[in-house]
């Protein structure tokens, strides 16, 4: 089972808590700019981005406009409420290539070998079976393709997720490898955050 509860502030929650994060906090923008993250990441026009534990779209929305009509954006959550508000939300930005998809990530493969990003925003941490989830990626993830995990640090922050579920940086790397992944580069973003860029093993 999967669960999402990304964002900015965690107040208390236990780690199979679904709580709701939108796509338009501002709070969250002042240490994790998305538009920043996703063009270092090198997403382009015509590009299929699966974004994995997608919540109300804080990465899939900008994704999506940095994508257009010329690509495909799919982002993939097991709260339903966070799907909906995403779905709604990319209409009324018009936002064609966005589609929104409620499901378990570790039973979800949206293609084979389609995908130039599968992205995790600080979600890979969150997921009961981690190794699942990167192996459906594995899956979806083109030959010239990549995956990128964005996560938390196992550092004490301000805010963020209990440090007891977060994933040391080489705890992600063994798993990406593991999937079938060969690591390109680890480089950090901001204080709080390390960025996994990785590419399928051919």
């Amino acid at each position: 089972m999967s669960v999402s509860y990304a964002g900015t502030t965690w107040w208390g929650i236990t780690h199979n808590t679904t709580m709701r994060f939108p796509a338009d906090d501002m709070e969250r923008r002042k240490w994790q700019n998305p538009e920043v993250i996703l063009s270092r990441i090198g997403i382009k026009e015509g590009d299929i981005f699966v974004d994995v534990g997608c919540g109300e779209g804080f990465f899939a929305l900008p994704a999506a406009r940095i994508v257009g009509e010329k690509g495909k954006v799919y982002g993939i959550d097991i709260n339903p409420r966070a799907i909906e508000h995403l779905t709604l939300e990319a209409a009324n930005l018009r936002l064609g290539s966005l589609q929104a998809i409620a499901s378990e990530a570790e039973k979800t493969i949206i293609c084979t070998g389609c995908a130039d990003v599968v992205f995790y925003g600080i979600s890979l941490h969150d997921f009961s079976e981690p190794e699942k989830v990167l192996a459906c990626a594995r899956y979806m993830v083109k030959e010239s393709g990549m995956l990128i995990d964005l996560d938390w640090k196992p550092v004490p922050t301000p805010f963020g997720p209990p440090l007891a579920i977060r994933f040391p940086e080489e705890k992600a790397k063994a798993m990406i490898i593991q999937a079938g992944f060969r690591i390109q580069y680890v480089r950090e973003v901001g204080p709080w955050h390390y960025c996994i860029t990785a590419e399928p093993v051919t």
